[in-house]
């Protein structure tokens, strides 16, 4: 091909916008006679070439007979900007063109081998300096792309403007865009080998448009000035497995709105920290869990289905007010736990699906790739890139934002092939099973570098199979989470709740079946969203009866779910007996709290946290045999339940739980130790709102022997009612 032909072929591409290497035709080029800059600014009317230091004009830059191509030739090599004289204005900038190579081969390297933990701080768009220049710094992973621009506003959304430089082998595509800075919106534009796609968010972008604008948006790394140290510095020791830990769940649109009408806004992450700091404090909770908060498109997914998980959603402020209510939190001696999503993402055409036109984060068959219940596509954690990306996703909220801990969404999707398929629908891993062996490695790794990176975060697992060792060490063959979501337990327990008394004789098992396996696992016993949903009821509409039953039956289930071995979790609105269902469009029902039963269910979660935080017995040996004694766990005509908690130092806690309406005097159960127990807590006491039947404050211990102990008590056990005593030191 001749030079002129070539060049030709060039001008071509370029005005076509299928260009692969604008580098080697636009910018500055020795040519044998001088040097010859080109640049292609497709509705410029003209360009002047200025000096870089001087600002003086070098010359007029001659249009060729393809609108927006100009050229000039220079007689030596000197720094220029160029002056664009547009319809609408006049712009100044350096030609993105004359800058060399941006990412580092170490970078490259490490995101190729899918351990590059920092790509929040290396790939999207960075604030840079580059060769003296400010502007940005962008960079993206598109492989099998013809052709990669990044595109907004600055350059009128036209792909032909800022074509990037694609790196080999690694797939990344990089492009410094001079006097660029924060607050900018951008896509990219993408030429895949059946044409061009639609505009793609960027997967690494670190801030947002505000919903349903799918732009992403230049920022600069999160810069906060933290004030938790005390926290951090003390976090290992409160994130202990021998620590109390009682963790309220919360919708952050939802949970409380600003103003009473309809129409009125979810609170901001600033009102958030004004109103929902305080409330978890006097109700005793010692964490904060977020649904997911990172930027998704959809509501209504609750965020389950997020497209940026670098980015916190725009919907309640910055990623500086993020930060601010994280350090708020800690200040006051919350943690905060995030549901993290790497199990799938949705199919929005602006999002991760399909990205370079080929199956780049996804796997490309169906089969493997396709979430049927959920219209998502499944994270192909086998690719080393895919892998190394969610990686970096995890540690950058446990590292940039401060995060305590992850509880990982949908895990047993992730662990089998055949998650919610049908014969025929799915491919058997390498050795014929149904196991996923690369989420499993994924997983593991996850669990292991966040060990060693950020000690003392927790990574939580909701796994809703037997898988073996889910919370068990990987060196040992498990997973390496911290806890797992006690998923039986919940069904199992609510299935009870949900019985007629009358009926629950028949079914007494269905509470004593958990404790068989209760310590196999680290636990946390979860009254989740999915739970108040959906048809499933709220919890207190769950409860049978008549209201005062519905009431008693919530209190009981409480008091029977904190004095049950494992952590704890509960959704928000459950811990004052919300009637309906969840709505995640409008705020909690407060006004509930104007009528006395309500008062009494909130004060009595509050009283049980109390207890939680203060008696050892309860949290320090959750995950442990040694810390749980069965006193009576077949009187099932009765429908009662009697057992010890124990703390590490063999101090005793007294728990029972009577499951009928019918109050039962004189009940005998066996105890450790003589001398007097005392009431810790009766859910049937008057400020609960309840009937006030059954023992309160002191009772003796007689020297007779019962259910194994050698001293008892004679209890009054009050209906629907639970009693939690403690011995009194004398």
């Amino acid at each position: 091909m001749s030079h002129d032909d070539s060049q030709r072929a060039d001008i071509e591409a370029l005005v076509r916008g299928e260009h692969r290497d604008p580098f080697a035709f636009l910018g500055p080029h020795e040519d044998g006679q001088g040097l010859l800059v080109r640049t292609y600014q497709p509705g410029a009317l003209r360009i002047e070439l200025l000096s870089a230091g001087s600002g003086a004009v070098i010359g007029e830059m001659t249009q060729s007979e393809t609108p927006g191509l100009f050229t000039l030739r220079l007689d030596h090599q000197q720094p220029y900007r160029y002056r664009i004289h547009w319809g609408e204005g006049t712009q100044e900038t350096e030609d993105p063109y004359a800058f060399g190579p941006l990412l580092g081969e170490m970078d490259l390297y490490l995101f190729a081998e899918g351990n590059h933990r920092e790509l929040g701080k290396s790939f999207g768009a960075q604030l840079a300096t580059h060769e003296g220049i400010d502007g940005v710094r962008f960079a993206v992973w598109a492989p099998n792309a013809r052709r990669v621009s990044v595109v907004g506003h600055f350059n009128g959304w036209d792909g032909r403007r800022h074509v990037m430089r694609q790196r080999y082998p690694s797939g990344v595509w990089e492009l410094f865009v001079p006097r660029l800075g924060a607050g900018e919106v951008y896509k990219y534009e993408i030429l895949g080998h059946g044409g061009l796609l639609p505009h793609k968010a960027d997967p690494v972008a670190l801030a947002t448009e505000l919903p349903p604008a799918t732009g992403s948006v230049v920022s600069a790394p999160l810069a906060f000035d933290w004030h938790d140290s005390e926290w951090m510095d003390s976090r290992r020791e409160r994130q202990g497995h021998d620590r109390p830990l009682s963790i309220y769940e919360v919708h952050a649109g939802s949970w409380r709105h600003a103003g009473e009408d309809e129409s009125a806004r979810p609170l901001s992450w600033h009102e958030l920290g004004e109103q929902l700091i305080p409330y978890v404090l006097d109700m005793g909770f010692t964490h904060i869990e977020l649904l997911p908060i990172m930027e998704h498109p959809f509501g209504g997914s609750w965020g389950y289905q997020p497209l940026s998980q670098f980015a916190p959603t725009s919907r309640y402020g910055s990623p500086q007010d993020f930060a601010a209510f994280i350090d708020e939190c800690h200040q006051a001696g919350i943690g905060v736990i995030l549901d993290w999503v790497p199990a799938h993402f949705p199919t929005d055409g602006h999002g991760l699906g399909r990205f370079d036109g080929t199956a780049l984060y996804e796997y490309e068959n169906p089969f493997e790739g396709f979430h049927q219940d959920w219209d998502t596509y499944i994270y192909n954690l086998g690719r080393n890139e895919v892998h190394g990306f969610m990686l970096a996703s995890a540690l950058h909220w446990l590292r940039a934002y401060h995060i305590d801990g992850l509880r990982v969404d949908a895990v047993a999707s992730m662990l089998y092939r055949d998650y919610s398929r049908k014969a025929g629908e799915w491919i058997p891993n390498r050795h014929g099973g149904r196991e996923n062996l690369e989420a499993i490695d994924f997983i593991r790794h996850l669990n292991d570098v966040v060990a060693t990176e950020v000690p003392g975060a927790l990574v939580i697992a909701e796994e809703s199979t037997a898988w073996p060792g889910v919370s068990s060490p990987t060196r040992e063959g498990g997973l390496g989470f911290a806890y797992k979501w006690n998923m039986g337990w919940m069904h199992d327990s609510l299935k009870y709740a949900s019985e007629d008394p009358l009926h629950r004789s028949h079914h007494h098992h269905q509470l004593t079946f958990g404790l068989l396996y209760a310590f196999s696992e680290q636990f946390i016993l979860p009254i989740s969203h999915d739970e108040v949903v959906h048809g499933k009821r709220s919890l207190l509409d769950k409860m049978p009866g008549d209201r005062w039953q519905k009431f008693a039956n919530l209190r009981l289930y409480f008091s029977f779910m904190w004095s049950h071995p494992g952590k704890k979790l509960l959704f928000m609105g459950c811990e004052f007996g919300q009637w309906r269902e969840w709505n995640h469009d409008a705020q909690l029902d407060w006004y509930l709290l104007r009528y006395s039963e309500h008062q009494g269910v909130q004060g009595l979660l509050r009283d049980l946290n109390y207890l939680l935080r203060h008696e050892p017995a309860l949290y320090q040996q959750d995950g442990r045999a040694e810390g749980f004694r069965w006193l009576i766990g077949d009187d099932q005509s009765n429908s009662v339940y009697a057992w010890l908690r124990l703390g590490q130092d063999g101090s005793p806690l007294l728990v029972v739980h009577n499951f009928t309406p019918e109050p039962r005097p004189g009940y005998r159960i066996g105890v450790p130790l003589g001398g007097t127990w005392a009431v810790a807590l009766n859910s049937d006491a008057e400020q609960y709102s309840g009937s006030n039947a059954g023992t309160q404050g002191e009772v003796q211990a007689e020297e007779l022997i019962s259910h194994g102990e050698n001293h008892s008590l004679v209890l009054d056990l009050p209906p629907l009612g639970a009693l939690i005593l403690r011995p009194v030191e004398r």
